[in-house]
């Protein structure tokens, strides 16, 4: 069976919505630990926006009111790629992070689900089990 042509060939970045810039890029840069690759401004104001690599995908942080956005969390998780999703979070909690539940063991990954600070879903995750086919 043939489709369309397919024009995207991969994602540059999600955009994350917040209400406090600095506090968000506290907390991804220094709880997380991601490394911020890119602060930008309009003109000689405050920073707008910053972006973080998790090494597969860049998180844009956006001063989502300052852009003329309503700032709407996601509560929807992004996945973010762990060896070992207790270790790192024993490693969050110990920062301050609040876990939502128990570790989930879906039968071919675990998941630990949290919020940055505006409340946008995140959650750990390592696939144990191969997919399938």
């Amino acid at each position: 069976m043939t489709g369309p042509t397919a024009f995207v060939d991969g994602v540059d970045f999600v955009s994350v919505c917040t209400s406090d810039l600095a506090a968000a890029m506290d907390f991804y840069g220094n709880v997380l630990g991601l490394p911020c690759s890119s602060v930008w401004q309009r003109g000689g104001e405050d920073p707008v926006g910053a972006e973080y690599e998790t090494g597969s995908l860049t998180l844009a942080l956006l001063a989502s009111a300052r852009l003329g956005l309503d700032v709407r969390p996601n509560n929807h998780p992004i996945a973010l790629r762990v060896d070992d999703v207790e270790r790192v979070r024993a490693e969050l909690e110990a920062r301050g992070v609040a876990f939502k539940a128990d570790t989930l063991d879906s039968g071919v990954c675990h998941q630990a689900f949290f919020e940055d600070p505006d409340g946008n879903a995140l959650a750990l995750h390592h696939r144990y089990a191969p997919r399938s086919s």
